[in-house]
């Protein structure tokens, strides 16, 4: 059975370049394991960067020993559900991909504010 995303439908990857996810496969999916809830897909911005290494989570060194590449602006990225809110009650939150952003992180920020944020295509 596959994992669903906050529209209900099937969770689609979030990125393979860098690769994200908890298991590092791509997708903001979880498990028991996951204490930090790694459900919400999203394009990172420097404000988001900056902020996120003020609170002490450094996402720009690489990190070779946990497979993380470190980011830059417009990487995708699966962060925890309640370090995207924790930006979001600040004014930095990056915009959220939604097909990418697994169901439960719901549980933790309402939809409405997901979809207030949602990244989208301009073509």
């Amino acid at each position: 059975m596959s994992s669903k995303n906050v529209l209900g439908t099937d969770l689609v990857p979030c990125s393979y370049d860098p690769l994200t996810g908890w298991r590092r496969d791509g997708c903001c999916d979880t498990d028991a394991q996951d204490t930090g809830s790694h459900l919400v897909c999203v394009r990172v911005t420097v404000a988001f960067l900056n902020f996120q290494m003020e609170r002490g989570n450094d996402l720009i060194t690489p990190r070779p020993d946990y497979r993380f590449p470190g980011l830059k602006p417009g990487d995708r990225w699966c962060v925890c559900a309640l370090r995207w809110r924790e930006a979001l009650e600040n004014g930095f939150a990056p915009p959220v991909v939604l097909e990418s952003t697994h169901a439960r992180a719901t549980e933790f920020v309402p939809l409405e504010r997901l979809q207030a944020h949602a990244w989208r295509v301009v073509g």
